[in-house]
Order: C-alpha cells, then structure tokens, then sequence
C-alpha cells in the first residue's frame, strides 16, 4: 500500500501486509535514521500490535509523527480489506 503523510517530514509510507503482518515497510522522505528504525522494528509485527504501539506519537509540537502516521495507513488498509 502506498499512504500520503500529512503533516510530517516525510512524503508517503509504502509497506504490505502478509499473514495479518506487516512487512517492507519503506518511509520516502523524512529523517532517515528514525524512520528506517520504525521500519526495522515493526517488520513482521501483528498489525493490530503495530496500530497499538504507534498510534499518538507526537513529533515535538506536532499533533502526529511518522510512527504515526504509519498507524494510520495501517488502519486505513484494515479498513478497505475487510
């Protein structure tokens, strides 16, 4: 799936999801060190346990992030493949 992000550094998200897990999670834009390390570190994770752990990160005064946002574009393909 390929997710615009609104209102942080990087542009869009870009991942799959197999067996209910998320995989190939690639982050285009932003800072590269952080969002390479939430890619690495959800790889293969349950995507509800995903949502779980991401979902309200703030980044500094912003009301969102890139963990984020990844929630949201997890949450978005959850709902378009019921």
């Amino acid at each position: 799936m390929n997710f615009k992000t609104q209102g942080v550094c990087s542009r869009e998200i870009n991942f799959e999801v197999k067996d209910n897990k998320v995989v190939n999670v690639e982050f285009v834009g932003g800072c590269a060190g952080n969002t390479q390390g939430v890619a690495r570190l959800i790889e293969g994770m349950n995507i509800d346990d995903a949502i779980a752990r991401m979902e309200g990160i703030h980044c500094g005064p912003r009301p969102t992030s890139c963990p984020d946002q990844l929630a949201k574009a997890l949450k978005k393909y959850k709902e378009e493949h019921k």
